[in-house]
């Protein structure tokens, strides 16, 4: 598959078989990340590999967050318990943090280096057969979620990365030609 079918046939993928992912396989998707564009080569991004009680410690967090429009105490913590039970059965979820510099513009510049890491992770992953949704959002900044994480107040969360072997792969979603965005500037 030539990269640009890579890049068409990439999909956020939401159910996984069992299938474990090998550390091997992770080592992989984990050098593809590293070698991502980085100006000044701050190289800023972390992983971390998270085993399942950091993945139940993660979705419990999301899922209190998610409890909070629920307003009977026992229908909360059933949130609470779902989201952090689908989280502890992923067969990987890795959460990316960026280290955060002084520097604004360094911290833009290694928040989008961060990002063309993950697309590195996520083509070599379509490639190997592997699915993956990346996730962003407000939970990252949740202490709780920083705890299961184990980030240090040094970094910033960025995204979490569920994959495995794809249990069903989505259509593919309408989106505008390039031609349609694009300006052409003499």
């Amino acid at each position: 598959m030539s990269i640009l079918e890579t890049i068409c046939a990439r999909r956020s993928i939401k159910t996984f078989t069992d299938r474990p992912i090998s550390r091997e396989e992770i080592e992989s998707l984990l050098e593809a990340a590293v070698q991502a564009p980085n100006h000044r080569m701050t190289e800023p991004w972390r992983f971390y590999v998270l085993g399942p009680e950091a993945r139940r410690g993660y979705g419990a967090a999301l899922g209190a967050r998610k409890a909070k429009k629920v307003e009977d105490p026992e229908a909360a913590q059933a949130v609470i318990d779902k989201v952090a039970g689908s989280h502890e059965a992923l067969p990987l979820m890795i959460a990316v943090s960026v280290t955060i510099d002084d520097n604004p513009e360094i911290c833009e510049e290694d928040y989008a280096a961060a990002f063309m890491g993950v697309q590195n992770l996520s083509l070599v992953a379509c490639e190997m057969g592997l699915g993956i949704h990346i996730k962003t959002g407000a939970v990252m900044d949740d202490p709780r979620a920083r705890a299961a994480v184990g980030v240090p107040d040094v970094e910033r969360i960025v995204a979490t990365l569920h994959m495995g072997e794809p249990a069903d792969t989505p259509e593919p979603k309408a989106r505008k030609s390039a031609a349609e965005l694009t300006t052409w500037v003499p």
